[in-house]
């Protein structure tokens, strides 16, 4: 069964982010510098990370979560007034996305699965729970097909958060019949992750320092080809409306914009070390980076997806 294309699934399923129909845009080129969201200031008093921006509505969500314990993890939102409020306070939430109902998909290393989050009861149901008999490990980034099939990543960056985990890093599929099928295994702390506009192909990152392209046919991701080699700490990514990848460099502060055959196109430069990113404002054009107790927004002449 042929996938639809990604961005119409989107204009399609998610009216709410009606800046996408516009005009594509041009693409950034060069050196840009994001600027600090001042009321986004850390919550939990110490090391803290903010994660998986997700634009929905007229709003951005993300994740902040601290290193102690067993990492717990809020889900907060920056406000069109630009004010900034808790509105889950025990999400256990990693990475976000949004499904084609509005809800909330979360990678949730507290419990060891990918979660759905009601926006409007806080009600938390399961995606996926288990693979081979077993909890993963701790579920990362996501991204969601046309057809509502859901690509995951699973390091083992917050594995003690919970008992239990997978014999691998994996990066898993779940297919709109909510069966768990092992994509590659091979590869060490898989990470940021996102499927080209058409939704033809799967992009991974992960500790090896490369981008890896993985062709999708009648819905079955193939072998991967590494596409981008020299990634400096690869974490989150997304893609703009041209298929442009958005690759995050969590110790080098900095996000590097590529085409799709991989070449560098754009560098955006933080002040910390950096997470996640996402399109979103009301043109859906405005790139929101996540990272080291800080966010980040910088305006760009292109529409993007908005995890």
């Amino acid at each position: 069964m042929r996938h639809r294309p990604l961005f119409a699934a989107v204009l399609a399923l998610l009216p709410h982010v009606p800046s996408l129909a516009a005009a594509c845009g041009k693409p950034p080129s060069g050196e840009l510098t994001a600027q600090r969201v001042a009321a986004a200031a850390p919550t939990f008093g110490g090391a803290e990370l903010y994660e998986g921006p997700v634009w929905i509505g007229d709003a951005l969500y993300f994740s902040d979560f601290s290193h102690t314990g067993v990492f717990p993890s809020r889900i907060r939102k920056l406000a069109p007034d630009g004010s900034v409020s808790t509105v889950l306070e025990d999400a256990g939430s990693n990475g976000l996305a949004v499904d084609a109902q509005g809800n909330l998909v979360a990678a949730t290393h507290k419990y060891k699965a990918l979660s759905r989050y009601a926006l409007g009861t806080k009600a938390r149901t399961p995606i996926a729970e288990r693979y081979a008999g077993n909890v993963f490990n701790s579920p990362n980034d996501m991204t969601i097909a046309g057809d509502g099939t859901i690509y995951f990543t699973d390091p083992d960056y917050q594995k003690a958060a919970a008992p239990g985990g997978q014999p691998v890093t994996g990066i898993y599929r779940v297919g709109t019949d909510g069966k768990v099928t092992l994509v590659d295994g091979s590869r060490h702390n898989p990470n940021g992750i996102a499927l080209s506009p058409s939704g033809d192909t799967l992009y991974v990152n992960a500790s090896d320092g490369e981008v890896r392209a993985y062709q999708i046919a009648n819905g079955v991701p193939g072998q991967g080809r590494k596409l981008i080699a020299g990634i400096d700490g690869g974490d989150g990514m997304t893609v703009d409306c041209h298929g442009n990848l958005y690759v995050t460099e969590h110790g080098a502060k900095r996000v590097r914009v590529f085409t799709p055959q991989g070449r560098e196109l754009a560098v955006i430069r933080v002040d910390a070390k950096v997470t996640n990113v996402a399109f979103g404002g009301r043109q859906g054009t405005t790139l929101y980076i996540t990272g080291a107790s800080a966010l980040w927004q910088v305006p760009l002449d292109v529409s993007g997806m908005p995890y």
